[in-house]
């Protein structure tokens, strides 16, 4: 049976000796994105620094979304709905003057949570559009639920007069993307032990065919839930950094339209890769950044530019490179 051995090839799998490919490139990419503070310091341009933080944002967001959709197969229509509860937790401690960066930390892990799983629990009792339709309308719910708070701004929305205090690195912008950066390579390595375990392989044989899973006497409900609690905290995490990024909290980061645009950026780097989302997202908002600067017009171009790309690179940016076996 294909399942079977995919099972079987999953199983005997080992790392090989020495570093491999996939490792090197993904070390070089991290070192150029280091160097990016230097190059905004030499030529003194915070707006490369911005859009490359904006960039990292987007990534970690991403890098969340595809252990959902890219290994669990969990098409979630729903994900930046995360973004902006991480936003917002953010925007209201600061808002009655907690600006202490644990803390709005914490806020953002325990609040994502409560969240997550009940949200989770709901939409995996179903499947297919089903569970896309369940993920959208109640991300949509949050959506007017933001709008609704007029205290917090409504649909003009919060801006943060104190951002999240972390001792020297308050206010630094290149503290920040430094820390995004960390925050990014964490996740990364994080998901590929996650991959590689037993619970990732049950997560990926769930994702082909659930009820084979379930006749060997594995329920997957609960490895499902787990994954989708986790890539939401993955996406707060990175709405923590947007608020502290762009010091303001906006309903505008729930909308559907932003979780479409998380899943262009999986399945435009590669979904079920570990760095394709990385990819994904840098190709997605530079070829935005660029288009813009040619024309009114940009979205006629893009549109047809990444739809081309996700039919003609089955496997996305990364997967042109890197085969999604060599990397696990």
């Amino acid at each position: 049976m294909k399942m079977e051995s995919s099972i079987v090839n999953a199983r005997v799998a080992r790392p090989s000796a020495g570093v491999s490919w996939p490792a090197a490139l993904t070390v070089l990419l991290f070192a150029l994105l280091l160097l990016v503070p230097v190059y905004a310091s030499v030529t003194d341009s915070s707006y490369v620094l911005l859009q490359f933080s904006r960039i990292l944002v987007f990534a970690l967001a991403a890098v969340g979304l595809n252990l959902a959709l890219g290994y669990g197969g969990l098409v979630s229509f729903g994900h930046a709905m995360y973004i902006g509860i991480g936003a917002y937790c953010v925007a209201i401690a600061s808002h009655y003057g907690a600006d202490g960066g644990v803390l709005h930390l914490l806020l953002v892990v325990v609040v994502t949570a409560l969240v997550a799983a009940p949200v989770g629990l709901i939409a995996l009792r179903t499947q297919g559009i089903a569970f896309i339709m369940i993920t959208l309308a109640l991300a949509q719910m949050f959506y007017f639920l933001a709008v609704g708070l007029k205290q917090y701004g409504g649909d003009e929305g919060l801006p943060i007069r104190q951002l999240s205090r972390f001792g020297a690195l308050t206010g630094s912008h290149a503290g920040l993307y430094l820390a995004l950066l960390a925050c990014l390579g964490a996740s990364l390595l994080l998901l590929r032990r996650v991959i590689r375990s037993r619970f990732g392989l049950i997560l990926r044989a769930s994702s082909m065919d659930a009820r084979r899973v379930r006749a060997v006497g594995t329920s997957p409900l609960g490895y499902r839930l787990l994954a989708y609690v986790l890539s939401a905290e993955l996406c707060a995490l990175a709405g923590f950094f947007l608020a502290n990024l762009t010091a303001f909290a906006s309903p505008a980061y729930m909308a559907w339209t932003a979780s479409g645009e998380l899943i262009i950026m999986v399945l435009l780097g590669g979904a079920g890769t570990l760095v394709g989302p990385v990819v994904g997202a840098a190709g997605f908002l530079l070829l935005e950044e660029g288009l813009k600067g040619l024309t009114d017009h940009w979205m006629i171009i893009m549109g047809p530019v990444i739809v081309l790309i996700v039919l003609f690179l089955r496997n996305g940016l990364w997967g042109m490179i890197v085969s999604p076996r060599e990397e696990h």
